[in-house]
């Protein structure tokens, strides 16, 4: 598997991670909403650590930089 993520890209999801677990911890999400964020949430931070986003596939989308792709 090819990496398709850059440094960019992982950080806004790490972020985007942050920003939905804080929402789920200060009870702004609830019920239904705060899982689906906490989904959102791990799939945020899972593609992040690997660096590679399934759905980018298809659209032949990579924010990697040139030549650093595995």
């Amino acid at each position: 598997m090819k990496k398709n993520m850059g440094p960019t890209d992982k950080i806004l999801r790490l972020i985007g991670a942050a920003l939905l677990v804080i929402l789920i911890a200060a009870k702004i999400a609830t019920g239904g909403l705060a899982w689906v964020f906490a989904v959102i949430a791990v799939m945020f931070a899972v593609t992040s650590a690997i660096g590679f986003c399934p759905l980018y596939v298809p659209f032949g989308i990579s924010t990697c930089p040139a030549g650093k792709k595995k």
